[in-house]
């Protein structure tokens, strides 16, 4: 099993965070191997930025691939400049609170979430990358829910009042996802 996904934005969506979350929790939790390559635009904040993470039950050739399985998507530019590498087959993950362009292929899945809004009536703007990881992991299993849960801990250790709202917010995320599997 391979799965390769690219999680792509504007700076400041937490795109990195994502990348980074899902990886590093996956390498300290089970016995796959990952890679996570980021790319950030000219900008940090408010320029465009994208990761790739690769999670292998065997050895990974390359951390980047000109296709990938699944694709997350926070803005409308990130949509258009990457829709086209995405597998046939593959699935589209999309933050519907900003993009509202409409899917041109047929085959791919589509699973859409209102993860910046979500995250504003939650009280915690910076939750949506992890409202989207729920998703993510809800939808695809691509790990146990259980590996994410303890990377959020373990990324918040140092501020321990970040961990409710965050387990939260994934715990959000997960219910949309798994309600959107066919």
């Amino acid at each position: 099993m391979e799965r390769n996904l690219m999680i792509a934005g504007f700076g400041g969506q937490g795109v990195m965070t994502m990348g980074k979350l899902l990886s590093q929790a996956t390498c300290d939790a089970t016995d796959l191997n990952v890679t996570f390559f980021p790319s950030y635009g000219a900008a940090m904040r408010g320029g465009t930025s994208n990761c790739y993470v690769v999670i292998s039950d065997e050895s990974i050739g390359a951390p980047v691939s000109d296709m990938v399985d699944d694709l997350v998507v926070m803005n409308g530019p990130s949509l258009q400049k990457f829709i086209g590498d995405l597998k046939a087959g593959g699935t589209l993950f999309i933050n519907s609170s900003i993009v509202k362009d409409k899917i041109e292929r047929d085959d791919i899945s589509v699973v859409s979430a209102p993860v910046t809004e979500m995250a504003i009536d939650m009280g915690n703007p910076r939750a949506l990358n992890i409202i989207m990881l729920g998703v993510y992991i809800g939808y695809t299993k691509a790990v146990d829910e259980a590996v994410i849960l303890k990377g959020i801990e373990h990324k918040f250790e140092k501020k321990q009042k970040l961990i409710p709202p965050n387990i939260e917010a994934f715990n959000k995320g997960l219910e949309i996802g798994k309600s959107q599997v066919k």
